[in-house]
């Protein structure tokens, strides 16, 4: 077996990339390394577990290291994205790392398995001579569309307990699978794009029926441009109170973030609706310039009332009624969903089936599509792809 004493010893020399060596497959090759190969049972035994945590992954080393480079949350990214300029000293240090785990990731089959006498199949895997150097400040210099941790991994969270937690299999709706109110998404996007220049955005009141792709807008918006660096973050309304952590956690990120609250009401006496009143005013727990709300709710003001907190003994009713039914008036952007009418779910219907390569008659078509609203309690896009999907499936 080559020799490689010496890069283990480098390896461990790591600082800007520490994190690397809590890597499962990266400690698993430097234990393949490290081993006499003339210990037999013991080294094909490692390079077989090496291998399977490997290829779990893919069959390239390179491709695996070069991205754990790429996806690290490291000091120098954070400092960078602070707009502070590194020192030479962490300069050199970057340098010199870079071109160590460049060596690492060029170990090949061949090299480890070199004068090993086993016999019998040993699988290899592959490499590839890639510029570490190029590569990672090219990351650096896109990193406001690429980002760096868990957010260069995944773009959609929810949060528990003030900690940001990655969603691995969101729902992959596009804006192109949406169909119809096509005037009601267009401020959406819009706004979406205004964030990601870097100019004013707004918060957004998303309101209106359910079923009319209220949340379904918001989830592809974040779909369609994850790539120009936007990520949502989903908060329940009983986590209103963690947002000022999430916004200090996220205060130097060079990303976009929609904190997206989904299906917003209050009681009248909850006390989330100061939490989110104060946020939208602007207070001290404001979000940051690269954050903003979107809340979908089936309440045009939100609150629950009642006739009772209308003839309630409150000397200042009147002050109190105007602040819970003027909480949508502080998002910016106020937005109507509406039940269609008959025509445009009608064309919501035929445009779905011509998506799902529906063979039918329109016309009958569209008699069993008014036929299934009807028993879905009314026309809505909800109904309307339900519907389709069905027919699908019989297909």
């Amino acid at each position: 077996m080559k020799n490689f004493d010496m890069l283990v010893i480098k390896i461990h020399s790591l600082v800007i990339f520490r994190n690397l060596l809590n890597d499962n497959i990266i400690k698993k090759l430097i234990k393949l390394i490290k081993i006499d190969n003339n210990d037999l049972e013991l080294f094909v035994d490692t390079y077989a577990d090496f291998c399977s945590a490997l290829f779990n992954y893919n069959n390239n080393l390179s491709d695996y290291i070069l991205n754990l480079i790429l996806e690290d949350d490291n000091f120098f990214v954070k400092n960078y994205c602070k707009d502070e300029f590194p020192s030479s000293e962490n300069q050199k240090m970057l340098m010199n790392e870079l071109d160590i785990l460049h060596d690492l990731s060029l170990i090949s089959s061949d090299m480890v398995c070199y004068g090993c006498e086993y016999e019998g199949y040993l699988p290899q895997w592959e490499i590839s001579g890639y510029d570490f150097q190029a590569l990672y400040f090219e990351r650096i210099k896109n990193i406001d569309k690429h980002g760096y941790g868990i957010f260069a991994k995944y773009h959609i969270f929810t949060i528990d307990n003030s900690n940001i937690i990655p969603v691995k299999n969101p729902e992959k709706i596009l804006l192109s699978d949406l169909k119809g109110y096509n005037m009601q998404r267009q401020p959406v996007i819009d706004n979406t794009i205004a964030l990601l220049n870097n100019k004013k955005a707004e918060n957004i009141l998303l309101y209106g029926d359910a079923g009319t792709g209220k949340s379904a807008t918001v989830k592809a918006v974040a779909n369609e441009y994850k790539d120009k660096g936007l990520r949502l973050i989903e908060i329940k309304k009983n986590q209103l109170y963690q947002i000022p952590v999430i916004v200090e956690k996220l205060y130097n990120n060079p990303l976009k973030f929609i904190f997206f609250i989904d299906d917003l009401s209050f009681q009248n006496s909850d006390d989330d609706f100061a939490a989110l009143k104060a946020i939208l005013e602007g207070s001290v727990s404001a979000p940051a310039d690269n954050i903003v709300i979107y809340a979908t709710s089936n309440r045009r003001h939100i609150i629950k009332e009642t006739f009772s907190d209308r003839d309630g003994d409150d000397i200042h009713r009147r002050d109190t009624m105007e602040e819970i039914s003027s909480l949508s008036d502080r998002f910016g952007i106020v937005i109507t969903f509406s039940r269609p009418e008959k025509k445009q779910y009608t064309q919501i219907v035929s445009e779905l089936a011509q998506q799902y390569g529906i063979n039918m008659n329109i016309d009958e078509l569209i008699i069993q599509a008014e036929a299934y609203a009807i028993r879905k309690g009314g026309r809505t896009p909800r109904a309307a792809k339900q519907f389709i999907q069905m027919l699908k499936a019989k297909q």
